[in-house]
């Protein structure tokens, strides 16, 4: 029997760009419950990228979500005693969420700059679809096609 469906928060669009991603990017780079710090590093990066690509900065960010997001991922599974990894398909709340994950993944894993610049060139490259966080997309995606033939243990 399935458990029951949890309600979840509403979270209330981005004061500045007026837009619920936003919120939820600043709330996974929040560290220890410091939100106004988030929050400043995120409009920091949105300048940032706003004066190095030249164009609207919700919109580069847009493309850099779209660019990471994968479709599929695998997920193991224990059949008489053999660990499987199987081939699935990702749902749209954890895509988006593995995307943002993976962006600010790859912006903390430089060295040398602040957060802001590094944040800002991981959403360009990715918009450009290059970048950390796209090879990690490869990745899983080659790893999802390797295990294709264990697709038939989906539960």
């Amino acid at each position: 029997m399935r458990r029951p469906v949890k309600n979840k928060p509403i979270i209330n669009p981005d004061l500045v760009y007026d837009s619920v991603k936003v919120t939820k990017f600043t709330n996974y780079i929040m560290l220890k419950g410091k939100k106004n710090t988030a929050r400043r590093v995120v409009n920091n990066t949105f300048n940032i990228i706003k004066e190095k690509s030249g164009g609207e900065p919700l919109e580069v960010f847009e493309t850099a979500l779209k660019n990471t997001s994968p479709n599929m991922e695998v997920r193991s599974r224990r059949v008489g005693g053999a660990n499987y990894q199987v081939p699935r398909e990702v749902r749209p709340e954890r895509r988006q969420a593995l995307a943002m994950k993976w962006i600010i993944d790859a912006a903390r894993s430089k060295k040398g700059m602040p957060m802001e610049q590094k944040l800002a060139e991981e959403i360009i490259l990715a918009s450009k679809n290059e970048g950390e966080a796209v090879k990690k997309r490869e990745n899983t995606h080659k790893m999802a096609e390797a295990n294709k033939a264990f697709a038939h243990f989906a539960w």
